[in-house]
Parts: C-alpha cells; structure tokens; sequence
C-alpha cells in the first residue's frame, strides 16, 4: 500500500513537472487552445516531413493531439487532448489516457496525430465507448523511412499514426494499455 502511494506521489509531480516542458498546463485545455497547438503542430509536422502532408491529403479525418504528458516510476500515466478534423473543420474533442505497469522511470510530452483512412475507422471512433489503442481498426505507427515510400497504393490500413515532439527522458519497459475518449469542450 505505500509503494502504491508512492508512486501515486511521484506521478503526480512528475506530470506537474512535464508541464514546464512546453510552458503549457497539461491538463484541461479549451477548445481554442487545443485548436491553436493542433494547427502549429501539424504545420511544423508537414514541413519537417512532407510526407506526412501526402497522408493528410487522403485521410478522411485526422485526430490530433498536440502534447501529452507521459511519466512514471514503476507505475506510469499519460493524458492528452486532442481535435478531430474533418478536411480544416473541428469536428469533436478527445482524451487520450494510459496507465502502465512495470519497469519505467521518467517523465516525458510528445503528440501523435491519427490519420484515418476509411469512413469505418471514423465509424467505430464515433460508435465505441472509448476506442482503446489495440482493439478495433488496425493502426500503423509510421517511421520516417515508411513515410518516404508511401505511395497510394500502400496505404491499405485502417489508421496510421505519426508520433512528433518527443521531449523529456523516459526509460523503460512495461505494459500499457492505452484509450482515447470523446470530451465536451
């Protein structure tokens, strides 16, 4: 029971700290706040790597979340939220929350963007109490040297997923599961 306090403890100030990452709050962004990371993340995103633009262009929505704030010691946490675009219009808001178990030690921010490629993906989003990361559509986590032989005829999956912005230091190995929900903003 005080190890679980502990690193409850610990988590804590370890998020409060990954806040000074990016001099921004972690939690509880507005929708204008969320509106205005998402637009500088992606616009940094597809200069750094144009082929990141080329997927946009035939994803039918993307989810974006600018920063989450990821840290742990033996127990880990991370919390995000992010828009979902359809074309340049917000269409809803999402959290993105995960817990972890196992040997870790670190506080960390990064962003993701998910690229949707089909209306069924979009669909199950929509539909789920919750999409957990794992379950449901089939999701891709692209590297750089993917993204430079993308071409249209392989792009085939459900989602892609781009990780951006890695800040902080986390080191470790455990097991995570990861779940991504509609919020009102």
């Amino acid at each position: 029971m005080l190890k679980a306090r502990l690193a409850a403890g610990l988590l804590a100030l370890a998020l409060a700290a990954t806040s000074t990452l990016n001099a921004r709050p972690a939690l509880a962004a507005s929708a204008a706040e969320i509106n205005r990371n998402a637009n500088a993340v992606l616009a940094k995103l597809y200069e750094k790597h144009p082929d990141a633009k080329k997927l946009a262009s035939q994803a039918k929505a993307i989810l974006i979340f600018p920063s989450i704030y990821k840290a742990g010691f033996m127990f880990g946490a991370q919390y995000g939220e992010g828009v979902l675009r359809r074309g340049n219009k917000s269409v809803g808001y999402y959290n993105t929350v995960a817990a972890s178990y196992g040997w870790q030690a670190g506080a960390q921010a990064f962003g993701y963007a998910l690229f949707f490629m089909n209306e069924s993906a979009i669909s199950y989003l929509d539909k789920s109490d919750g999409f957990e990361v794992g379950v449901g559509p089939s999701i891709v986590v692209m590297d750089e040297g993917m993204g430079k032989s993308m071409t249209s005829s392989t792009v085939t999956q459900d989602i892609y997923a781009v990780i951006f912005d890695q800040k902080g230091m986390m080191a470790g190995a455990g097991v995570q599961g990861s779940k991504i929900s509609k919020i009102d903003k």
